[in-house]
């Protein structure tokens, strides 16, 4: 590699003497465990061979010809566009990544609420019971809703997850915070899967 020609012999100190921002950054890279690399590094190997078995073609990709391909096509460092530079091309012949997606779908795990039948207190004694129906009113917690406040502190349109209440009057978390609404006030938009969902842009290319 170029940069390695470069550094040569050096220490990485002597060679990034005049960027002293990069230097701390590799030097914190340097502290770090390698656990996680050789546990993947160990894998890799076991999973492709036994995937083989199912009789579809299998190719290991390292992640030094991802980042190759991406650099190559011009894209930035993301999860989703790194996934999309995964994969055989062949650069000589001129092989680039012409199109991306500009926004793609998030999932995030919030699972579907807890097992545990009580609610200690800050020394871990039971302080209140939980009750075993999850469901009231028409609305299990995680359910994203849409709610109509016609008058009061909280008037509006809110829209958000809610957390139910034995006696009708859910929570939901706002952008402004969690707010009390009668359960009359809300509409269903989704039930409760145990995932939130939601968007994020992708940044622009870094070069054409």
């Amino acid at each position: 590699m170029p940069c390695n020609q470069a550094k040569g012999s050096r220490s990485v100190e002597d060679f990034l003497a005049h960027r002293p921002e990069r230097l701390a950054t590799v030097l914190q890279q340097i502290e770090r465990p390698l656990g996680d690399a050789a546990a993947m590094n160990a894998v890799s190997p076991r999973l492709t061979e036994a995937v083989s078995v199912l009789g579809r073609p299998v190719r290991g990709w390292s992640g030094r010809l991802t980042e190759k391909t991406r650099g190559l096509s011009g894209l930035a460092k993301t999860h989703t566009l790194d996934a999309l530079s995964v994969g055989h091309l062949d650069h000589a012949y001129g092989d680039r990544i012409v199109r991306s997606a500009g926004q793609v779908l998030v999932a995030k795990a919030t699972g579907r609420g807890s097992y545990a039948r009580t609610t200690p207190d800050r020394y871990g004694f039971p302080r209140l019971y939980r009750s075993r129906v999850k469901q009231h009113f028409g609305y299990v917690t995680g359910d994203l809703v849409h709610a109509v406040v016609p008058s009061g502190k909280c008037a509006g349109t809110w829209t958000g997850r809610v957390s139910v209440r034995a006696r009708g009057q859910h929570s939901i978390a706002t952008p402004a915070g969690r707010i009390n609404v009668f359960h009359g006030h809300l509409r269903l938009l989704q039930w409760s899967d145990g995932y939130a969902y939601g968007t994020r842009v992708e940044p622009v290319r870094q070069r054409l």
